[in-house]
């Protein structure tokens, strides 16, 4: 149906108008999806170098991010050198058309994570081998740095991201002597590169204000429905844990390091089973520097550590838990309450990052002002009931079926051809 003869049945038909706007938006969708597979179909692939010092299978949002978008790439047609730190164990989930690997250094206080050697030769010579259209470093430790240095000289363009808040971070290790010498390197990092991807709106204000002035662009997260789902209850898992199927179970699921301030919750949870002796149950899933902190601080309570999960098992723990409990302040996004809405999960978090972008608060979940760890707790003494807790759940799950990887996977592929496409019109 062509749009002239389209316009003229309706007229003929004397349509409402409302109708009328309805079909011609609809028609207008339906072109522009047409445009958008032309252009996919005729604009070249391109060869994209990936930097980064986090990859699968090491646990944290960034490396499961990465992983997503580059398998989304790969499936568009893209070619992929990763350039990255060698680890013990091997990703099996994706492989690069060409990869790059240096010598790692594990962090000092963060042994589960490790920072790539900044060997210039070998990553120059790596770019010259595969011809990038663009590199996109994905952190800004040594290796990203190495790297932007040997793609400037070669000219080649660079698009960064910026995904972990370490100027905040050092406040946590008693370092914050380091915040002030950290914003300063991230400003001259960001500044360098042509773009960078942002997880949210909220994250271009935080770099903004420490002077980030190069163009900001928003690539989401996203989240595996599949995967996680309210389907992976447990039964067996909560008998494990010592619970019966009144107790309400709150969870933690991330690193257990000081930033996440898991103390907060920990304490809440401890007071409400002295105070009111509720049939709760605290289960914080998750590895790191804070853990042997935390158990002491847990010791003589039934608080379950079950050290970090992977694929069916933290599906399972997410699914056959009641609530999901988050005092984090220092995320750019926090995928862990994605992961958790699509289990069936209700949230407590602050009203920032991923909460406040998906969470409604009294319908989801309860969302505090950040930095209100008072109401953050009064949140966690007020709990209803577990049929209450499943019916928000469930609503939960429904706000982020929608949310797949496909539409952050064409927002970044997007943001590198507007950094090749910008360096082409000014060269």
């Amino acid at each position: 149906m062509t749009n002239l003869y389209a316009t003229s049945l309706l007229k003929q038909q004397n349509f409402p108008e409302s109708f009328q706007f309805y079909f011609k938006k609809s028609k207008q969708d339906h072109l522009r999806e047409e445009i958008q597979v032309l252009q996919d179909l005729v604009r070249p692939r391109l060869k994209i170098a990936i930097v980064t010092e986090t990859w699968s299978p090491e646990i944290n949002g960034v490396a499961l991010s990465l992983l997503q978008l580059c398998k989304g790439l790969q499936k568009q047609g893209h070619k992929i050198l990763l350039i990255r730190p060698e680890q013990k164990q091997s990703c099996q989930e994706f492989l690069p058309n060409k990869e790059c690997l240096v010598k790692a250094q594990s962090i000092p206080k963060y042994p589960s994570l490790q920072f790539g050697w900044p060997q210039f030769l070998k990553v120059s010579n790596a770019l010259d081998t595969f011809a990038p259209n663009v590199v996109h470093i994905v952190t800004e430790g040594p290796l990203g740095l190495s790297v932007l240095q040997a793609a400037k000289a070669k000219g080649i363009p660079v698009s960064s991201g910026f995904h972990s808040p370490f100027q905040e971070f050092s406040r946590f290790f008693d370092l914050a002597f380091l915040v002030k010498p950290i914003q300063h390197y991230l400003r001259w990092f960001h500044n360098n590169t042509q773009m960078t991807c942002i997880p949210s709106k909220e994250t271009e204000y935080i770099l903004r204000q420490f002077g980030v002035s190069c163009p900001l662009v928003v690539v989401g997260r996203g989240v595996d429905i599949a995967c996680f789902s309210p389907e992976h209850y447990s039964n067996a898992l909560r008998q494990q844990w010592k619970t019966t199927s009144e107790t309400t179970v709150m969870l933690y699921v991330g690193r257990l390091s000081p930033e996440k301030e898991i103390d907060v919750v920990v304490n809440a949870y401890l007071a409400m089973k002295q105070r009111a002796k509720q049939d709760v149950k605290l289960v914080i899933v998750g590895d790191g520097p804070d853990r042997g902190r935390l158990e002491t601080l847990c010791q003589g309570s039934d608080v379950v550590f079950t050290g970090a999960l992977t694929g069916l098992n933290l599906a399972q723990a997410y699914a056959s838990a009641n609530v999901f409990v988050f005092a984090s302040q220092v995320e750019t996004f926090g995928n862990v309450v994605l992961e958790a809405m699509a289990s069936g999960l209700p949230i407590i978090a602050y009203d920032y990052a991923s909460a406040h972008l998906h969470v409604k608060r009294g319908e989801t979940g309860w969302l505090s002002p950040l930095s209100d760890v008072a109401s953050l707790i009064q949140s966690i003494y007020a709990l209803p009931n577990n049929q209450q807790l499943k019916a928000m759940g469930l609503l939960a799950r429904k706000t982020v079926q929608h949310i797949g990887w496909q539409y952050p996977v064409h927002q970044f592929e997007e943001a590198l051809y507007g950094v090749v496409k910008e360096i082409q019109m000014t060269s």
